[in-house]
């Protein structure tokens, strides 16, 4: 046996690392990244600032500046507070670290944000998905029977859900808030390309946060996750957040981007707009069947056996879109694109359109 199988635990040994595509010369349409860069005007004051700053020292241990223009931004209460991560991963990291008792579970709904379960077995946590129904809704009772006979210490809510784009019944949320003994999290990763958020929840709930993330709305770079509730919680979370975890360059960049958040906030607007014709064009294409989404990407189911194919001929026309083909039942023949600019979409659109012409759809 070799040094490396006799130290590390074994369900470490059997994970495979999360998968990130080489996406050289391609259309990334995989990621849900913002397509559109900023005007040349914003990245010469930005890099003006970046000349400045002291990388020889030590950022801001607690990045009060950011966290303070963060709330402002958002809209967020003097009654919370923020905690910054290194992306939503950290967040996640930190939360399953806090509650990684002996027998302790964390939940979620299936499919979801593939982080919670593998975290979940970092931490040496037990894990529950609870299954979605048919048409990717929250299986209330079921989740509310899982609560019952687990008591999950920590529950993950994305809204919306992240590979299928809806939002979730706002009572069922409520009533697995109730439920729930322990922590839950309303996941909010898409915020902005949607019209609801979650935050009123934290003056109803004492064991409620809101996490979000940057990296949707065009800052993916910079890895910059929050989590936003009650000091009482984030004051423990902080205790094993690693120190200066928020880099300089990071935080700077941030606070300019704040500065300018109306920029940020006029490229998801068009995103927003982009998603409605993309979806439009979508369904004009034989065969597909097209999910509703209230995020910056769009589900689609092809004809069975497809969604590889139809993946594999994409990349040869150098486009790189996400197969979620078997990765979960729910998920079988499925495909996930993420919204580009007007052009991006068009190229994408117009490349389906010569595969479906071609004979891959019979």
């Amino acid at each position: 046996m070799s040094r490396v199988k006799k130290l590390f635990r074994q369900e470490i040994l059997e994970l495979s690392a999360y998968p990130v595509p080489d996406a050289s010369g391609m259309l990334k349409l995989d990621a849900m990244e913002n397509p559109y860069s900023w005007p040349a005007v914003a990245k010469e004051a930005w890099t003006d600032l970046l000349k400045e700053l002291p990388i020889n020292r030590y950022p801001d241990a607690g990045a009060q500046q950011l966290r303070d223009g963060l709330k402002e931004s958002m809209g967020v209460s003097d009654k919370y507070d923020v905690l910054l991560g290194n992306g939503s991963d950290e967040i996640i990291q930190l939360l399953a670290m806090a509650i990684a008792k002996p027998g302790a579970t964390i939940m979620a709904p299936e499919p979801g944000f593939v982080m919670y379960k593998m975290i979940a077995t970092f931490c040496g946590l037990n894990y529950i998905g609870i299954p979605l129904t048919a048409d990717f809704e929250l299986d209330e009772q079921a989740m509310l029977t899982a609560i019952k006979e687990s008591q999950p210490e920590l529950i993950f809510l994305a809204q919306p859900n992240n590979p299928t784009g809806n939002l979730w019944d706002q009572d069922a949320i409520k009533k697995i808030i109730e439920a729930s003994e322990g922590l839950v999290v309303l996941d909010e990763a898409y915020t902005a390309f949607t019209d609801v958020d979650h935050l009123e929840l934290l003056d109803q709930y004492d064991h409620v946060l809101v996490m979000r993330t940057l990296s949707k709305v065009g800052l993916a770079g910079l890895r910059l996750g929050l989590i936003i509730g009650r000091s009482e919680w984030l004051d423990e979370l902080d205790k094993i957040r690693l120190p200066y975890n928020i880099n300089m360059l990071t935080q700077a960049s941030a606070l300019f981007a704040l500065q300018h958040y109306d920029m940020l906030m006029v490229q998801t607007e068009q995103l927003r707009v982009d998603r409605v014709v993309l979806t439009s064009d979508l369904a004009k294409l034989p065969g597909l069947t097209i999910y509703p989404s209230e995020a910056n990407f769009v589900l689609v189911r092809t004809p069975d056996g497809m969604a590889r194919n139809w993946f594999e001929e994409l990349k040869q026309k150098g486009i790189l879109i996400k197969c979620l083909d078997g990765g979960h039942p729910l998920l079988k023949n499925c495909l996930r694109i993420t919204v580009g600019t007007t052009s991006q979409n068009d190229r994408l659109i117009s490349a389906l359109s010569q595969i479906s012409a071609s004979g891959s759809v019979q």
